[in-house]
């Protein structure tokens, strides 16, 4: 029994989390760039964990076109994000390495936009390691789709061509996901998650990715000189 593919979230499994504060200002600057003072529950809601029906009711409130925001909305998420990134303050876990000793394919699904994924790993020099990576559309559609729906991991997997995989995620919605494209799931309990208590039971729990090759199916690259299997 072995993985043919493992596949990662993004924030808080590769690459550390913004400060929740980035996040609020560039949903104050979205309504700003609109010409709206907004009140602050709605920068709030506008800031992290968006729904298509929660979008819809905020820019109701100020006549606004949900699909206009939302796209100005991402574009100043993502660019907040590379900011925050080329200050260092947003960078690669420690543990990252271990992902370069897995042997199988790897991709990369994620709920942020596919701008800042795309950013990452160009900035980060690691594009290479991963045969997929999504991110989502700066489109209110995306918001449907995105995790716990499998719609993202489902064209990773086939990119992939992979029918049994592992998917390492933080959150329950990870974990959810994977269960929805009927894989397996491995949470990683990160800082940021010690205290959190599971409403969704993953396959594995680790506490970084250096404990993936642990993991029974998960197989290692071949050291230098050495041949695969």
């Amino acid at each position: 029994m072995t993985y043919d593919a493992v596949l990662f979230d993004n924030d808080g499994v590769l690459v550390t989390l913004v400060e929740y504060e980035v996040l609020r200002e560039a949903a104050r600057e979205t309504f700003a760039s609109l010409g709206v003072e907004p009140d602050p529950a709605h920068v709030d809601e506008m800031a992290l964990g968006v729904t298509p029906e929660v979008l819809s009711t905020v820019c109701s409130a100020y006549e606004l076109d949900p699909d206009e925001f939302w796209s100005v909305r991402d574009r100043t998420a993502s660019l907040a994000q590379q900011a925050e990134v080329r200050a260092g303050r947003k960078a690669l876990y420690g543990d990252f390495d271990a992902v370069r000793a897995l042997d199988p394919p790897l991709g990369i699904v994620s709920s942020n936009q596919q701008e800042t994924i795309d950013f990452l790993l160009n900035h980060f020099g690691i594009g290479d390691l991963f045969e997929t990576a999504y991110g989502r559309e700066p489109t209110v559609e995306s918001l449907r789709r995105k995790k716990p729906e499998a719609h993202y991991l489902e064209r990773a997997l086939t990119d992939l061509g992979a029918e049994r995989a592992l998917f390492v995620g933080d959150s329950d919605v990870d974990v959810l996901a994977a269960a929805n494209a009927g894989i397996d799931s491995a949470f990683v309990r990160r800082d940021h998650r010690a205290d959190h208590s599971l409403k969704a039971e993953p396959t594995y729990e680790i506490d970084g990715l250096a404990d993936l090759l642990e993991i029974d199916g998960v197989s290692a690259a071949p050291a230098a000189g050495e041949e695969r299997a």
